[in-house]
């Protein structure tokens, strides 16, 4: 019988070129996959794993069956960019009471990781909804020959409920819907203080929430006012940057004299989500279409990177408007090689600039426990200079700071050189000690009353949202505006709008183009501009003078139609099933995401692992060591003993070799 080797997502590479840590191709998310022992037939049984990542944030994107102890499951990299494979989030169901399992997540794209200081991934089940980090003793980081030496992380974990849907992620996950939720819970209580709105829409058609928090004095347009922005989670995998966002909003938000003595003198806006598509995607760093939005800065398109250029338009508004004073612009971000929270500023030549932006991060630190100055740098490193801290840095009045707000993926050390892992209580706190900063920072305290000024004329909410949202229309006029310009007369200073004009052209004119392939061509052909330093060629641009094709707004139109549920590109579907182009007779009574897939040549129903191929060692007999054997490395004891589902008994072991 004829096996199929399980395809990982991806495109193929181009020719000469490789990836030494994709030795094979990952397809997309698997749903409700049921992974059968070799040369099983019949209907699954108790104990036959089921996964599934077909949900918001999901990520996996195959799982091989090793041995009933045993699985090995592959992270689906971001779309449109097979570099990055880090985050995972899948559910696992159908299990067995006091089932012992080891999962092996085998192909990360970074090999420096928080995994080789202790850090373990988190878990939860339908009892028991609050996540928690699985045991690091049942963690293992290694090399392993198995999979061309490349680094695996090995957990060992016990179900003991068998009427419980187990959830696996890499760490506390944090989705668009729990954002929306959030924001409905804000509005309901119809505070005055608290606006929500929709700066733009994504390529998908997501929202991009913008949410101001202020006293209803500060909003009159003639008043002159303080603003701090705010943005987080423009890395999609960076999870813990949005529930640092949260306690920071919600400490603003409190009945209390220090929230309201914040509040009567600053403008606090936020975009707490600015990667919406590639949240929803299961993402690690990247949008839809492969760009990781934090090197686009310097000159977002609107085509391709929209929530960038609406929140860049925004701010040199503000930047530009001289009744705003634009004091501080955070970039909240998660670190997965770094443990504590620290910042990132910016190098000046200007000395009094230079030492005040010190300033912040110093108080941060007084307030923090989990802060470190130690850690904090100031640099102007080439790598970054399209990030938002380096690019507003440079265009920014003088008296605007600029950082980047980092906190570990895993852990924090105390005053007495513990390890303290993070907990979602410890990311929201790290949040609701950022506001307070800003209370010692600008001086105030909870009598302080505002500064004085011409008193604002009294309004009532409705204008209040209007003003509001005067802002939001702005900015749509002035991207419009921008845009028009660019496609009509300046390619040269938006070439990313010259190069997907046309794109979108050809992606109509050939249907059987994928999004995913003319993406890369564009990509490739624009690297080779830039490389050779020359002008788009001739027909990458648009005739001066001329206005957008009615063929190019129709297949924009159509992409931003297309539901978000069912946007596809090659094979992959990021949280919708659709006809696959390759055909089969297959009816699986498991609903098996390898029956789009498989061809005729295997006939089974059911998904069967292919024969295992080891890349360096030949196998080792039962009870013997190879270089590759899995070895726990030193992390911090927990005082506490797991309970739960999460207790390892003295029995279970991590298998030293496998059986072939």
């Amino acid at each position: 019988m004829t096996r199929m080797r399980n395809t990982v997502y991806g495109d193929s590479p181009e020719p000469g070129e490789t990836d030494p840590l994709v030795s094979e191709e990952v397809v997309g998310n698997v749903s409700k996959l049921c992974v059968l022992p070799p040369g099983y037939r019949g209907p699954p049984r108790k104990g036959h794993l089921i996964f599934d990542a077909n949900f918001e944030s999901g990520n996996l994107g195959r799982v091989d069956y090793i041995t009933e102890l045993e699985y090995d499951v592959f992270i689906r990299p971001d779309t449109c960019n097979p570099r990055f494979r880090v985050w995972f989030y899948f559910t696992v169901e159908n299990v067995k009471s006091d089932q012992r399992v080891i999962f092996n997540i085998v192909n990360f794209s970074k090999t420096k990781s928080l995994y080789r200081e202790g850090m373990s991934p988190v878990v939860r089940s339908t009892s028991r909804p609050k996540w928690q980090r699985v045991p690091g003793k049942n963690v293992f980081y290694y090399k392993c020959p198995d999979h061309r030496k490349n680094y695996v992380m090995s957990f060992a974990f016990q179900f003991d409920r068998e009427d419980d849907v187990y959830e696996f992620a890499y760490c506390f996950p944090y989705t668009n819907a729990r954002l929306s939720s959030w924001i409905a819970k804000q509005e309901e209580r119809d505070n005055d203080f608290f606006y929500a709105d929709v700066l733009c829409d994504t390529v998908q058609q997501r929202n991009l929430d913008i949410i101001t928090i202020t006293s209803p004095e500060n909003i009159h347009p003639t008043k002159q006012k303080r603003v701090i922005f705010i943005t987080a989670r423009v890395h999609p995998g960076e999870s813990p940057s949005s529930y640092v966002c949260e306690g920071l909003m919600e400490y603003l938000l409190e009945n209390t004299p220090e929230a309201k003595a914040l509040r009567d003198h600053i403008v606090f806006k936020f975009v707490p989500m600015l990667n919406p598509d590639g949240v929803a995607l299961g993402n690690y760093r990247c949008s839809l279409m492969g760009f990781d939005l934090n090197r686009h800065w310097t000159d977002p398109s609107r085509w391709a990177h929209p929530t960038l250029e609406a929140t860049k338009a925004l701010l040199l508004e503000y930047n530009d408007n001289p009744s705003v004073d634009l004091d501080f612009y955070i970039d909240i971000h998660a670190h997965s090689t770094l443990m504590n929270g620290f910042m990132y500023g910016n190098v000046y030549d200007d000395n009094d600039r230079f030492e005040r932006q010190a300033v912040f991060p110093k108080l941060l630190c007084n307030n923090a426990e989990d802060f470190s100055l130690a850690f904090t740098s100031f640099n102007k490193d080439a790598v970054k200079a399209g990030t938002g801290r380096r690019f507003l840095g440079s265009c920014l009045s003088p008296r605007s700071n600029c950082y980047t707000l980092e906190v570990s993926f895993y852990s924090f050390t105390n005053q007495n050189s513990q390890v303290i892992p993070y907990t979602v209580d410890g990311y929201i706190g790290l949040g609701r000690n950022v506001a307070k900063t800003f209370l010692n920072y600008y001086q105030l305290s909870p009598a302080s009353s505002p500064p004085a000024a011409q008193p604002a004329p009294p309004v009532n909410k409705t204008k209040l949202r209007a003003h509001i949202r005067d802002e939001v229309l702005m900015v749509h006029r002035q991207r419009n505006n921008t845009t028009k310009t660019t496609l009509q007369t300046d390619t040269s200073r938006s070439p990313t709008d010259a190069i997907y004009k046309p794109a979108y052209e050809a992606q109509l004119s050939n249907s059987t183009t994928s999004l995913q392939s003319y993406i890369k061509q564009l990509r490739s052909k624009m690297a080779r501009e830039l490389t050779q330093k020359q002008v788009p060629s001739k027909e990458m641009m648009c005739t001066p003078n001329s206005t957008v094709s009615p063929t190019a707004k129709r297949v924009y139109e159509t992409l931003r139609s297309m539901s978000p549920l069912t946007v596809t590109y090659d094979s992959y579907t990021p949280n919708a099933r659709v006809p696959s182009p390759v055909t089969n007779n297959h009816n699986s009574s498991v609903n098996s995401r390898w029956s789009e897939v498989t061809t005729n040549e295997y006939p089974s129903q059911h998904y069967q692992p292919p024969p295992r191929e080891s890349a360096s060692v030949p196998h080792q007999p039962p009870g013997s060591r190879s270089e590759g054997t899995r070895r726990p490395i030193n992390r911090p004891k927990s005082k506490e003993p797991a309970v739960g589902i999460y207790t390892s008994r003295s029995s279970f072991r991590i298998s030293k070799t496998r059986e072939r």
